[in-house]
């Protein structure tokens, strides 16, 4: 017989027994976190195809091993880049394993995990004029090209049902995109924790639009960001950064880069971006939140500017084929003439922000005031106090034509030649017309018409005045030698 202290260390040791057991059991239970645990989330996007999300969560979570299940993330997540904490009990956390589940429940993958076992058909079966249904249990032996079943002593295909009714959902199944951790937790209760993780399929380009004045002397810059995201959910009310500059990753296939995008001369609203340094990259920061679908194309202003100064500069450009012309001997060539317009990116000139990459596009108001699109150019990540150079078109109403009009050979490896360059202005205005030409080897021009400048060392910058419905030619000598 049990002494009253005996029974009592007993009763106290089931009593221990049951309780770790039922911790054990509390522990293996899986702990699941969805969005409506979301205390914060920013995403800051890069121009490369990728997103940063960061993902704060306030969660219950009792101590010891636990599973926890982190839903309603992005289903392009890059695995290797998934990372948590605690942020109220960071030495308290400690991360064991982590998965990137993306098996998603569809009813191909239902059947698929229920071959070997039984399940019920039901069809619809029309009797006397009234449509009941049949359940019939079976066995799915097999699903590859198509279902094949064991009913009974029969093995059966081609079966048909109108549902399949299953007995419970498989665990290693999940109806969207899910981090998994086992983690190691010695603070019981609330804890905040914060998720980050690279996702693709995230991307952001810039587009501008540059509504030229009548006297094309100033112009009107708006600016806007494109935000694609097809990552495979929703970042609602998130803090948006984005990143430009020239990121260096490491991939074995480079993403494919976004088509441009056709955007309407409209008002843009004041600056939204805080713009700073980072690292050698620029970050801009929306002053407010947003929400970005999934699936969606977004649009924000990045900046509107007024009265910039601008330079329109008509150009052309040699080429080191133009010694004769071999399909019409004595004819000269015809040269396309460049539009460009030029300004610079400071704070004097109503800008000073360093602008990302992008398209911009030009529009001017015609006689009657309505906005016409006259030309597009893209821009490299452009640096505050840099000038912008865009190539719009080649010019209607000023010809250029060029000619050699000598050659000669003046000992070994030294040479003389004459060039001649017509241009043309159809137009009621004067203009001025650079003529950039390259020239090889050691050389020096002798004589020419017009002023000119030495701009690289196998190249020469000719500035030709032409009055308005007029003609100026360009002539020039030059003495070249080669060894």
């Amino acid at each position: 017989m049990l002494k009253l202290n005996d029974a009592r260390r007993l009763a106290l040791m089931l009593a221990g027994a049951m309780l770790l057991l039922a911790s054990a059991s509390y522990s293996q239970e899986a702990q699941t976190s969805t969005e409506a645990d979301q205390k914060e989330l920013a995403v800051t996007v890069y121009n490369s195809n990728i997103a940063l999300v960061r993902d704060v969560r306030r969660v219950k979570l009792p101590t010891g091993t636990i599973d926890l299940r982190y839903m309603d993330i992005a289903a392009a997540v890059n695995p290797a880049t998934v990372h948590i904490v605690s942020l109220t009990a960071p030495k308290d956390l400690t991360v064991l394993e982590q998965n990137y589940e993306y098996d998603l429940l569809s009813p191909q993958k239902l059947l698929q995990k229920y071959v070997g076992k039984e399940l019920t058909l039901v069809r619809l079966v029309s009797e006397n004029n009234s449509t009941k249904e049949v359940p019939v249990k079976a066995t799915l032996l097999a699903y590859n090209e198509g279902p094949v079943w064991q009913v009974g002593n029969q093995i059966i295909t081609g079966m048909g049902a109108d549902r399949y009714v299953f007995p419970d959902l498989p665990e290693n199944l999940y109806s969207k995109p899910t981090l998994v951790w086992l983690l190691d937790n010695r603070h019981s209760g609330e804890q905040t924790v914060e998720a980050s993780y690279l996702t693709n399929q995230v991307n952001w380009n810039s587009d501008y639009v540059l509504t030229v004045a009548a006297d094309q002397k100033t112009a009107d810059l708006n600016g806007w960001v494109t935000i694609i995201n097809n990552s495979g959910t929703a970042f609602k009310n998130a803090l948006l950064q984005l990143v430009a500059g020239e990121l260096h990753r490491v991939y074995e296939q480079r993403d494919m880069a976004l088509a441009g995008r056709v955007m309407k001369a409209a008002p843009a609203a004041e600056q939204q971006f805080a713009e700073e340094g980072l690292s050698e990259y620029h970050l801009y920061t929306l002053d407010r939140r947003t929400t970005l679908q999934n699936n969606e194309t977004k649009q924000i202003s990045l900046l509107a500017s007024t009265g910039i100064n601008i330079e329109k500069v008509f150009e052309v450009n040699g080429q080191q084929f133009y010694y004769h012309n071999q399909q019409r001997p004595g004819q000269p060539f015809k040269d396309p003439v460049q539009v460009r317009i030029k300004f610079k990116n400071s704070k004097e000139n109503a800008l000073g922000l360093p602008l990302p990459a992008g398209t911009v596009r030009v529009y001017q108001g015609d006689s009657k005031g309505r906005v016409q699109f006259i030309g597009e150019d893209r821009i490299d990540h452009t640096p505050k106090d840099e000038t912008l150079d865009l190539l719009i078109g080649n010019a209607f109403d000023v010809v250029a034509e060029r000619k050699q009009t000598d050659f000669q050979s003046l000992g070994p490896h030294s040479y003389e030649m004459a060039f001649e360059i017509a241009l043309r202005n159809h137009k009621a205005e004067p203009i001025t017309v650079l003529v950039n030409e390259p020239i090889g080897g050691d050389w020096r021009i002798l004589d020419s018409t017009f002023k000119w400048e030495k701009t690289a060392a196998f190249a020469a910058r000719f500035t030709v005045p032409v009055a308005a419905n007029g003609e100026s030619i360009l002539k020039y000598r030059v003495r070249v030698r080669w060894d």
